[in-house]
């Protein structure tokens, strides 16, 4: 069940919308600072403040067909969520749109993933910008917690897999994503690489016409996103996600946008989280005129 729609310039209903964005305000296995069940509406809160004209893309938002589909009811139980967030994507995918996911947590990352690879048919890759790997098994007793979302997806949905600003992880992480030849990319990598070897490196080695780009904030140095649930220092740039974003969304079946925790600071993370969305959808929508 959704509730609440009311994004900024998702003015189209849902039979003609292209983008269909939802909020999943769920974060019930947050490890440090919960407080992400309240960006989606922080988000929305945010979007008020952006011009519709993107002068980059030169696209006018007013002309885009968006759809705020509204907030979905989460359970209490992460399991629970997961699953009924799976059956509300499939649709969504089934009617040939573009889901756009406002978390919550990481752990819901999964089942959109789960929906997009299903609906594609095809083995699709997975891009995610975190500053942890996220590989573990379990954590916390709980196999679905957010810190092990990245582990699932490759062990159940693709190996195709690349993440981008990792800085983090306990030693049994790095030697995992080294033993199983995980493509992984550190903040330090892409500072001394520079963002546009790294996104030409990504694209050949997923070497797919379709993949499911993911954005945990926490990528992002918290200088520029202090309003996380992780927060990271020495993380990737603001200018360093666009360009990976505008890059990647051209060949994106379905986008996220995760663990903002509002309550952290000023508005900051809810504005540089939202602006970035609207780059995913400008940059997609440029590439389909």
């Amino acid at each position: 069940m959704f509730y609440k729609p009311d994004m900024m310039d998702a003015f189209a209903d849902y039979e003609t919308a292209r983008y269909v964005i939802f909020g999943v305000p769920f974060d019930a296995t947050s490890s440090f600072r919960p407080g992400s069940r309240w960006a989606p509406d922080a988000m929305r809160k945010a979007s008020v403040n952006f011009e519709t004209y993107n002068q980059y893309f030169d696209i006018d938002f007013e002309d885009l067909l968006i759809h705020d589909i509204g907030n979905l009811e989460p359970y209490s139980s992460v399991d629970e969520t997961l699953e009924d967030l799976y059956h509300a994507v499939r649709p969504i995918l089934k009617d040939g749109k573009i889901p756009i996911m406002m978390g919550g947590e990481h752990s819901l990352t999964y089942p959109c993933v789960k929906a997009c690879a299903e609906e594609a048919g095809e083995d699709i890759g997975f891009v995610v910008m975190d500053a942890h790997f996220d590989l573990r098994e379990e954590y916390g007793g709980i196999r679905n917690n957010h810190a092990c979302v990245s582990r699932h997806v490759r062990d159940d949905i693709t190996d195709n897999y690349v993440t981008i600003g990792v800085r983090s992880g306990p030693k049994e992480e790095w030697v995992y994503a080294r033993e199983n030849g995980i493509k992984y990319y550190t903040a330090d990598d892409v500072r001394e690489m520079g963002i546009k070897k790294v996104i030409s490196e990504v694209k050949e080695y997923l070497g797919c016409k379709k993949i499911y780009l993911s954005l945990d904030m926490d990528a992002i140095d918290p200088a520029y996103a202090p309003g996380l649930g992780t927060p990271e220092p020495f993380g990737l740039t603001d200018i360093d996600v666009r360009e990976i974003i505008r890059a990647l969304a051209p060949i994106s079946v379905g986008f996220d946008v995760m663990e903002i925790s509002p309550e952290y600071d000023n508005g900051i993370s809810a504005l540089l989280g939202t602006r970035l969305l609207r780059e995913f959808i400008a940059a997609h929508a440029a590439s389909e005129r």
